[in-house]
């Protein structure tokens, strides 16, 4: 498929979101207890390693752009069992971890606002999924978007 203009401004929205989470003073401070400092530095940890993971898993297939590649296949394994967005999972742990660690409200408004994005932004990415994978709808019913569905992690059935 083809890069559309829509895939430009998700991509350039996220950039900005990331530059300013980067760039951003530290206005509204919290005060947390040392144990939100640490459980956020777990957080971001685990959040780096999950976008790593993910990122290896999906090889020849990653690019920026929601619209998928054109020869790309659909990845159901590894991290991709449990989250169909693990990318966009890891960062908003780690985002979400390092505003605590750091004890910036500021960092976790733009976390917020990376959640709200990435979630239109999978939206639209999963509509041409759809379209291009004929298994996608029945994988969507069994993992999560962005965290792993429960009946995975407990492994309930109907």
């Amino acid at each position: 498929m083809s890069i559309k203009y829509k895939d430009y401004l998700f991509v350039g929205i996220q950039l900005l979101l990331f530059i300013t989470y980067i760039l951003a003073p530290n206005y509204i401070k919290l005060n947390l207890q040392t144990f939100h400092s640490i459980t956020g530095l777990a957080i971001t940890i685990i959040g780096f390693a999950i976008i790593l993971v993910a990122i290896l898993q999906l090889n020849v297939n990653l690019s920026p752009f929601p619209t998928p590649t054109k020869n790309g296949s659909l990845l159901k394994t590894g991290v991709y069992k449990y989250v169909r967005h693990p990318i966009y999972s890891g960062i908003l742990m780690a985002a979400a971890g390092f505003s605590f660690y750091s004890s910036d409200g500021c960092r976790i408004l733009i976390t917020l606002s990376l959640l709200i994005l990435f979630y239109f932004k999978s939206n639209y990415e999963e509509k041409l999924l759809k379209k291009q994978f004929s298994d996608y709808t029945v994988y969507m019913l069994k993992t999560g978007r962005f965290f792993p569905a429960f009946k995975q992690l407990f492994h309930l059935n109907k």
